[in-house]
């Protein structure tokens, strides 16, 4: 039986975290119910907030100090994509600026990458939001943000009291994390590594301006099809690159029917809840399926209070210009790779003279 449970549960590192899925499931519900009965889109980025949060678990060591972090930046990078969602040259440089900061937070392991993955969503849901509601404001749309992060927080405060431990636990030394990020980092190939934040950030900066110029209601589907799709392994396959983006198109079109088919902010909430606590729950420890899965609970989340599901072909067609976008630029650097592997092996091979 003992087999069968850890086969079960293989995917996801260690027994089903319960507790930082109730405080995640909580944290959300709150915002949302306010959101449902007071029509204000204001609660919605609480909800963001108290999501972005929850990805962190408040009792492993480093737990308060990351969720406080992902609070911070993630307000931030939701407040920067709504303020430069009107000028295409900002978005632009911002997008790709975020593209390069998630491939450069990747070579320190998977943790830092779940980071700039988080802040990478929240800039786009800040940009694909503007024009959907009555704010206006990015610094509101931040402050909001905090305050759904801080209801998680004061909701994992209470978690940690109730397992005996330290509210605020003690911080390891800050060489000593540097150490360990210098380690990580040194695993990986520069070429490798210069290749992949090409890509990135090739592909997030055309996504912002093609939202940007093209004026896309909901552009979000758009980026964050192209930054899911990005953070999948093609490791220079094209087949790989295939397989991703008919992957990130099928999880866009599951999202999309299901949505289509409620067509109500109440049902959708009362789905999305239960959701958002497994999802916790089970949190993926593999990169991909937690890029993935986050994605999806994000998407939800801020479509959760939509009365325009019946125009289901715009989200459609914005996911299949993403992927066709990731794709292209994909296909681009494969053809980089190919060509700087030629001239490396034709450099080492030294010529033979008659």
């Amino acid at each position: 039986m003992k087999s069968v449970v850890q086969k079960t549960f293989s995917w996801h590192a260690g027994p089903p975290a319960w507790g930082p899925a109730m405080v995640a499931g909580f944290g959300c519900a709150l915002p949302l119910l306010l959101g449902l009965f007071s029509a204000h889109p204001g609660f919605l980025w609480a909800s963001v907030g108290a999501f972005q949060a929850a990805q962190a678990n408040p009792l492993h060591r480093l737990g308060m100090l990351r969720m406080l972090m992902l609070i911070g930046l993630g307000a931030c990078s939701a407040g920067l994509g709504f303020w430069a969602a009107n000028d295409p040259l900002i978005s632009l440089g911002l997008f790709g600026t975020f593209g390069f900061l998630l491939a450069w937070l990747q070579r320190f392991g998977s943790e830092a990458g779940k980071l700039g993955i988080g802040l990478a969503v929240c800039l786009c849901l800040g940009q694909g939001q503007q024009g959907l509601g009555n704010l206006n404001n990015p610094f509101a749309i931040a402050m909001l943000f905090i305050l759904g992060g801080l209801w998680v927080m004061l909701l994992a405060f209470g978690l940690r009291g109730m397992h005996g431990l330290r509210m605020w636990p003690y911080m390891p030394r800050f060489v000593s994390l540097l150490k360990v990020l210098k380690r990580h980092a040194k695993r990986l190939p520069r070429q490798q590594w210069r290749l992949h934040a090409l890509t990135c950030t090739l592909a997030f900066s055309l996504a912002g301006m093609v939202v940007n110029l093209a004026g896309l209601e909901r552009g979000y589907w758009l980026t964050l099809t192209v930054a899911t799709t990005l953070q999948l392994e093609f490791q220079g396959s094209l087949v790989r690159a295939l397989q991703s983006s008919l992957a990130s198109l099928a999880a866009a079109g599951l999202l999309i029917l299901l949505g289509h088919s409620l067509q109500d902010p109440p049902l959708m909430v009362a789905t999305l809840l239960p959701l958002i606590a497994l999802s916790r729950a089970l949190q993926a420890n593999h990169y991909g399926l937690f890029v993935l899965q986050t994605s999806v609970c994000f998407v939800l989340l801020a479509e959760s209070l939509a009365q325009d599901w019946h125009l289901a072909q715009v989200r459609l067609l914005n996911a299949l210009f993403g992927v066709v976008l990731a794709l292209a630029v994909a296909l681009l650097v494969h053809g980089l790779r190919q060509l700087l592997g030629k001239r490396a092996k034709r450099i080492a091979t030294p010529h033979q003279t008659p």
